[in-house]
């Protein structure tokens, strides 16, 4: 301690001016987690590519097995189309019961 009192002084500026920073992070934070139109944009977004990250693997298995089905006698096609077909139809109700849910 100094006898005219500047370090105390000092010392307590610096505490002021760090707990200034963390009030404002700590704000920050806060408006962050109250911004619930943006969070919910967020998880949208989210929801989306998953559903697109899906909808990649599951055209790629089915062109897979498309590729080794055989087409039986009498040119009728096997069950790989009809399977494509469904899993699209799957995927497209997931994508709007998720839109619908979020809205409301």
């Amino acid at each position: 301690m100094t006898r005219n009192g500047t370090g105390d002084t000092e010392a307590l500026r610096e505490e002021i001016r760090r707990t200034r920073v963390e009030l404002g992070e700590t704000m920050e934070a806060l408006a962050a987690k109250a911004d619930v139109k943006k969070r919910l944009k967020s998880s949208a977004e989210q929801a989306r590519e998953r559903m697109r990250e899906q909808a990649v693997l599951t055209v790629a298995r089915v062109r897979g097995q498309a590729s080794v089905a055989h087409e039986p006698a009498g040119g009728r096609l096997g069950p790989a189309p009809f399977v494509a077909l469904a899993a699209g139809a799957v995927v497209a109700a997931l994508v709007l019961v998720i839109i619908r849910g979020r809205r409301g």
